[in-house]
């Protein structure tokens, strides 16, 4: 079996989160595998941006990992997708979806929408834990405003 690791990103906007449709159909957040000497966070970064075209994604908390396995036609045997997710944050909903990757659709929709629509149970439960983080997030960082 080929082990490969991969990172990706959770991206919100206010009570929106991207997520996109592949050409097999399936709602899925942005990931890719992380090559070289690259570190999981600029993987993620660069993946949500080469995929959404979203211009400067922050990250602002880890949400876990996941992993799924699936059997290769073209390596002719079974690979693992280890992934390390970020949740990240948008100054906008402006996004340019890399068509030439193969991506049918995306957008922001309400975490609610994103929820019915994601393809993958496992997927559903990291967004809708991953928006309680946000919130989370976003309850502290007004806190430190009045600070």
């Amino acid at each position: 079996m080929i082990i490969r690791n991969c990172a990706g990103g959770i991206v919100f906007k206010d009570n929106k989160v991207f997520i996109m449709k592949n050409d097999k159909n399936e709602w899925i957040l942005p990931k890719g595998k992380i090559r070289g000497e690259e570190l999981p966070p600029e993987t993620a970064i660069g993946r949500v941006e080469f995929e959404t075209g979203i211009i400067d994604p922050k990250i602002v908390s880890s949400a876990g990992e996941t992993a799924y396995e699936f059997y290769s036609l073209t390596r002719n045997q079974a690979v693992c997708n280890k992934i390390i997710w970020y949740i990240m944050e948008s100054d906008g909903e402006s996004f340019s979806l890399n068509f030439q990757e193969g991506f049918q659709e995306g957008g922001f929709y309400t975490v609610d929408e994103a929820i019915d629509m994601i393809t993958y149970s496992q997927d559903k439960s990291l967004v809708n834990l991953a928006y309680k983080r946000y919130l989370e997030f976003k309850d502290y960082e007004e806190k430190l405003k009045f600070a």
